[in-house]
C-alpha cells in the first residue's frame, strides 16, 4: 500500500492492465478515466546520463500532469509550499498526478530511465513559475 499523500493537488495513478502470459502486459491510460483530465500533450524524457541531472525545478499555475517511469527509475519531489513529499517511480503502471501549484523536481535517474508525461494543455511559458520564491509568493496569495 503506498504511503499517504501529504501535499495538495497530488495523487497516485494506477493504470488498468491487460496481462497476457505469453505476449506481455498492456497498460491503459484514458483521458478523464485513469487520467483525471483531457490529455492535450504527451512527451517523454530520456538520455539522462549525467549522474546529478535535475529536471523540473518549476511549478505550473494551471497545468495538470501525470508522470510515469516507463523504464528504469527516478525520484520525484513535490512541494505545495507547506509540505514536501518524495516518491520513487519505477513501475510503468503506477504514476503520480502533479496538479497545479506544485513545485516539482525529478532526480536520481537510473541509466535507462524514460519518463512519460501526460499533460492537460499545450506548452505555454506563461503558465510556468520557474523561481522558487515566486512560487511561494504565488501559493500564499
Amino acid at each position: 500500500m503506498p504511503e499517504d499523500i501529504k501535499v495538495k493537488n497530488c495523487q497516485y495513478i494506477d493504470l488498468k492492465q491487460v496481462v497476457d502470459e505469453k505476449d506481455g502486459v498492456l497498460s491503459i491510460a484514458e483521458s478523464n478515466r485513469e487520467i483525471p483530465f483531457e490529455i492535450k500533450r504527451i512527451y517523454y524524457i530520456y538520455g539522462l546520463t549525467y549522474p546529478k541531472a535535475l529536471r523540473g525545478l518549476h511549478a505550473h499555475k494551471a497545468l495538470k500532469q501525470v508522470l510515469f517511469c516507463v523504464n528504469g527509475s527516478f525520484k520525484l519531489m513535490v512541494d505545495d509550499g507547506l509540505n514536501k513529499q518524495y516518491f520513487y517511480l519505477a513501475d510503468p503502471n503506477h504514476g503520480i498526478y502533479v496538479g497545479p501549484e506544485l513545485w516539482h523536481t525529478m532526480f536520481e535517474f537510473s541509466d535507462n530511465c524514460i519518463i512519460l508525461v501526460l499533460s492537460s494543455d499545450y506548452y505555454d511559458e506563461v503558465d510556468y513559475i520557474r523561481n522558487y520564491e515566486a512560487f511561494l509568493a504565488h501559493v500564499r496569495r
